[in-house]
């Protein structure tokens, strides 16, 4: 006599879990789309005939997008043959301590800054404010040195993307003197 086994089509449960298990396909998943996306911007930009040359504006997109499309195919392929991310190791992070909101609303709002005086007062005093702030809501409390060492970087940003890398950025009061 043989008995025959009656196989049942999975239950929710077992498709839950394999979706659990190989949760890190939406992060493939993510990557490629948008590593779709960047390539079709850089794809369909239109670029003046004097942009072009050996490295057009097209270059650093079309690499960055093709190189998020590699990464997402191979962590698929990863994630299916059984490979796991590792599990979080820990930081200095003590997970019963609450948020610390203050921190937070004070970058939000030095960011916020940056955006709306930019426009008025030029890069390189709202870059200043941006660095200073962002010192300030992170915990430097080195009130003498801290808009120092913020308006010099702000400076050095300013003159390295507009007078050396050709990236025009809003000078505002300065623009006469930088």
């Amino acid at each position: 006599m043989t008995t025959t086994e009656t196989t049942s089509p999975p239950t929710a449960p077992a498709k839950r879990s394999w979706l659990r298990e190989h949760s890190e396909l939406g992060v493939g998943a993510l990557l490629f789309l948008i590593g779709v996306l960047v390539l079709t911007d850089a794809l369909t930009m239109t670029v003046d005939i004097a942009q072009r040359g050996p490295v057009g504006p097209r270059t650093v997109p079309v690499v960055v997008g093709a190189g998020l499309l590699v990464v997402a195919v191979l962590l698929a392929i990863d994630v299916l043959r059984g490979g796991r991310g590792e599990s979080e190791g820990g930081e200095d992070v003590d997970l019963s301590e609450p948020s610390d909101w203050r921190t937070v609303l004070l970058l939000a709002g030095v960011f916020l800054a940056f955006a709306v005086l930019i426009g008025p007062v030029g890069f390189p005093v709202s870059g200043a404010l941006l660095f200073w702030g962002a010192a300030y809501a992170l915990g430097s409390r080195h009130l003498h040195r801290d808009p120092l060492i913020a308006a010099g970087l702000s400076l050095l940003t300013y003159v390295l993307f507009n007078n050396l890398l050709g990236v025009p950025l809003p000078g505002g009061p300065l623009m006469g003197v930088l």
